[in-house]
């Protein structure tokens, strides 16, 4: 469990980003998926995350170091943000670059909001990671505000699709930020990671 959180720093540019020494895990996913919610109920702190009702809020790289050992990382959301398209196209590199580049990146955590069908839109994103090598989980958001049949036939759904582009489908949470749904296993992933890190930092 998460014990204490801190805002480090936001950035821009991923060659700005804390020293690579600790393990990192970072958050995206399509705008109002509820992204800022979960990282505050992740970490037991409501005002870590900035959460707004205005699609498209974050707009840069932010830092959280989570008890002294690793990195939170909350990134701008895809899809809906009633921004230029410049500053979307900004925004693209930026996310592109970290997630190609950050050396010390153990996963990204991509939320996918269960109440819907497959969109296109994460599927691509999926993908594109998958095809970049960046590892990656699941989190499917909002169990709460449906019943559970049709959280877990929308979540079947999705990885049927995933299926279709890959020879497994990646490792999967369900989530609410109202109910605490997920947070022993999804900080236990951490966990595991995190000491996997470590472990690997002190053999190499």
């Amino acid at each position: 469990m998460i014990k204490k959180a801190k805002f480090l720093i936001s950035n821009t540019d991923y060659t700005k980003c804390p020293p690579p020494t600790k393990p990192e895990f970072a958050f995206i996913g399509r705008s109002n998926v509820g992204k800022s919610s979960l990282i505050n109920m992740l970490a037991n702190h409501k005002g870590l995350a900035k959460t707004s009702g205005t699609p498209g809020k974050t707009q840069l790289i932010n830092h959280f170091e989570v008890d002294g050992r690793w990195y939170m990382v909350d990134l701008p959301g895809y899809g809906f943000a009633k921004v230029s398209k410049s500053a979307r196209g900004e925004w693209e590199k930026m996310i592109r670059q970290y997630l190609t580049l950050r050396e010390n990146l153990e996963a990204v955590f991509v939320l996918i909001d269960s109440r819907l069908n497959p969109q296109q839109i994460d599927l691509e994103f999926v993908y594109w990671c998958g095809q970049n090598g960046i590892p990656l989980a699941l989190l499917f958001t909002k169990a709460d505000k449906q019943a559970k049949s049709k959280t877990q036939l929308n979540v079947k759904k999705f990885l049927d699709k995933m299926l279709e582009l890959f020879e497994e489908a990646p490792d999967y949470f369900i989530t609410s930020a109202e109910t605490s749904q997920g947070k022993e296993e999804v900080t236990e992933y951490i966990a595991h990671h995190v000491e996997e890190f470590y472990q690997n930092s002190r053999q190499g």
